[in-house]
């Protein structure tokens, strides 16, 4: 199995990159505030105005570190990589397959089973850990219901109804995700999914771990060899990585939305840390954000048992162990794609 390694997130406003030897520094007017191994890291991601200079650009390609470049609320921006690696036999199946119908259907609705399930996981985890605090009757009504939509989606053939069947789960998941909110109600409250821009701080917190889960998937897609923008769920777009799209449905109940759910109810965040601008979209300050990217890379620090290798892995490594998985299902090595069901 791969190694965990560390993504250096940059946030502080016109900071350097560059290179030293085999090594990143990082500087702030002209003061060096790190300086890291080239080898400890799998990704790079600069937040707003921050600088990387040409050699150290070259160094990260030649060492397969992704440079993204995301606006300082989190808005993606750019990707930069060094030469694709992988076999194209393996991205050429990959393009088959997404051709056909069939095949995609199949591969979709495993994946928006895993993320029906997981969604149910995390509303049953909330009525056992804060039966007092929620509204259990209501989670537990929506949990059953996500058993029979998951029950559907066993049935279905066609990709419109599976979509549609995922966008009912997707309904009466956030129907309840306030529930799911304990603490600091007053400054935390969901009352619909919103994005682009996010309306109000869960969602504002939400899209910018979504953003933080889509890099990583790409990153391990693109270790593998496969192509993540050629997707079947989510079908082609230009710019938009369908395949990573997809395979990030399995993560975002248990990741995204549970860290998210942590950070309020731990009070870890708080809502002075948001602030809306004029045009309604509320945003991170800079303590915030990296309260939240710290929080992300313990909480990929931590580790369980993978539910199909039966490998104690760490949870950072479940993109990979996914993008690895999905390949080989590709190449024909497993009959099926198993997607990641969280127990």
């Amino acid at each position: 199995m791969k190694r965990l390694l560390n993504t250096l997130y940059v946030t502080t406003q016109g900071s350097y990159l560059s290179r030293e030897g085999e090594t990143v520094l990082v500087q702030v007017e002209g003061q060096t505030r790190l300086q890291l191994p080239i080898h400890t890291l799998s990704g790079i991601v600069c937040f707003g105005r921050v600088v990387c200079s040409t050699p150290l650009m070259h160094l990260c390609a030649a060492r397969n570190v992704a440079i993204s470049f995301l606006s300082e609320h989190g808005r993606f921006w750019a990707r930069v990589q060094g030469p694709v690696s992988g076999n194209v036999l393996l991205r050429r199946e990959q393009y088959r397959r997404a051709d056909d119908e069939k095949t995609s259907a199949e591969i979709a609705r495993a994946v928006v089973l895993a993320k029906v399930a997981n969604s149910r996981t995390v509303l049953l985890r909330a009525v056992r850990d804060h039966p007092e605090a929620t509204d259990t009757a209501s989670l537990e009504k929506i949990a059953g219901e996500l058993a029979h939509i998951a029950e559907d989606l066993s049935r279905s053939a066609g990709l419109d109804t599976l979509r549609g069947l995922e966008g009912d789960a997707a309904r009466k998941y956030f129907e309840v995700f306030d529930h799911l909110i304990v603490a600091q109600k007053e400054d935390f409250f969901f009352r619909e999914r919103n994005r682009r821009p996010p309306l109000d701080n869960m969602n504002a917190l939400l899209s910018f771990l979504y953003t933080l889960l889509a890099h990583d998937v790409v990153s391990s897609l693109e270790g593998v060899g496969l192509d993540p923008a050629v997707g079947y769920l989510h079908r082609d777009r230009p710019g938009r990585p369908g395949l990573a799209l997809d395979l990030m449905e399995e993560f975002r109940p248990f990741l995204a939305d549970r860290l998210a759910l942590s950070l309020v109810n731990r009070q870890q965040v708080k809502g002075k840390g948001f602030k809306k601008t004029e045009s309604g979209a509320v945003t991170m300050d800079e303590e915030t954000r990296k309260t939240v990217l710290v929080a992300y890379q313990k909480r990929k620090q931590e580790e369980l048992r993978h539910p199909f290798l039966d490998e104690q892995i760490a949870v950072g490594l479940l993109p990979h162990a996914q993008a690895m998985l999905f390949a080989r299902y590709v190449r024909a090595d497993i009959e099926g794609y198993p997607p990641f069901f969280w127990r």
